[in-house]
């Protein structure tokens, strides 16, 4: 048997194990060993570790927001994080997105026969790392494992609970004419990272995924009383995806300009390599809000005071009702509409 790689977090080998996963073959034993070696070890707390059939929680004053998603990225491990990690701050974002505070994840996955132990002992160490890191505690979860050639690896899902404790109504139905559009960082990062390690790209740098959790981010503005109306994270579709599906939901027109959102180069050279857009590439850890103008600069300077809005910008403004529902100014002045991506989808990315 190989000895799985060690992490920081989990320092702790797989004993009396075989090399990978069986289907078959190892019965409720095999089973027994996995939850409480594995999973047990990685993720334990004191809610987890009473072993029942559903988790207990104290449930704080406020609102709750709940969420769910389920990541099935190809490869596994990419420059800047892994399946693992990506549960998480995927999911963590998505409550943030609500303006809440994460409490809890649940987390479950299909692994496929003949998963390589090492392979998940690193994926489950790097998630058990990032909910440390969120200070998010991972409760309950569900592990199953299907015949080979059923699974691609691995497939994760996430369930996430956070408390909302603004009194603010943070969704698009607020968004209001004369609302700022900020970004908190470059797009298109992550679609690209996966594409590049994918297509064997090489550029002078490597091009890292952005995927990160960024509800810190998001409670220091509602702490310092940022009227926000509207977040929403820059995942499958990208940017323009989500100003379209607000800018649906709302009513109101929005017009960005090309030249002010930022995108890194070796992310322009990759998607002109590729024939795509940068601005309809997933990001993992950038999301967009909509802030009232006398809001703006305070919000972006406090964006920029934190490692993961360091590059945010203002990047276009909402106007009146009436469509199309986005606009672009390009780098030449003219003017364009900003639809949603209408071939297929960047598979796999998420």
């Amino acid at each position: 048997m190989n000895t799985p790689e060690f992490h920081p977090v989990c320092p702790l080998p797989i004993t009396d194990y075989p090399h990978v996963l069986m289907a078959h073959g190892g019965g409720g034993k095999l089973m027994h060993h996995l939850l409480e070696q594995v999973f047990g070890r990685a993720f334990a707390n004191p809610l987890l570790d009473t072993r029942h059939d559903s988790a207990q929680f104290a449930v704080p004053a406020g609102r709750l927001a709940m969420t769910t998603d389920s990541y099935v990225v190809r490869p596994l491990f990419f420059p800047g994080g892994d399946i693992g990690s990506m549960a998480v701050h995927g999911t963590v974002n998505d409550l943030a997105m609500s303006g809440a505070r994460p409490l809890y994840l649940s987390t479950a996955f299909i692994l496929e026969e003949g998963l390589p132990m090492a392979t998940l002992w690193r994926i489950v160490c790097s998630l058990s790392a990032a909910a440390k890191a969120c200070g998010v505690p991972i409760i309950t979860g569900d592990t199953k494992v299907v015949d080979k050639g059923k699974g691609d690896g691995v497939f994760i899902n996430t369930t996430g609970i956070g408390v909302i404790e603004t009194p603010l109504v943070i969704t698009p139905k607020n968004v209001q004419p004369g609302d700022v559009v900020l970004v908190n960082g470059d797009v298109g990062r992550h679609g690209m990272a996966i594409m590049a390690t994918r297509e064997g790209l090489q550029f002078e740098s490597t091009i890292e995924s952005d995927s990160a959790p960024v509800h810190e981010l998001v409670q220091e503005l509602l702490q310092a009383g940022i009227e926000i109306h509207c977040l929403r994270d820059l995942t499958r579709g990208g940017l323009a995806s989500a100003l379209n599906e607000i800018a649906e939901v709302s009513g109101y027109q929005t017009a960005i300009e090309q030249d002010a959102v930022p995108v890194q180069e070796e992310v322009h050279a990759a998607c002109e390599l590729l024939g795509l857009d940068p601005l309809h590439v997933a990001c993992e850890g950038r999301f967009i809000a909509y802030v009232p103008p006398r809001d703006a600069a305070r919000a972006l300077a406090i964006m920029r005071g934190h490692p993961l809005g360091a590059q945010a910008a203002e990047i276009g403004r909402v106007g009146a009702a009436g469509s199309p529902p986005v606009t672009l100014k390009s780098a030449l002045g003219s003017w364009r509409i900003l639809d949603m991506f209408t071939g297929e989808q960047l598979p796999r990315i998420c």
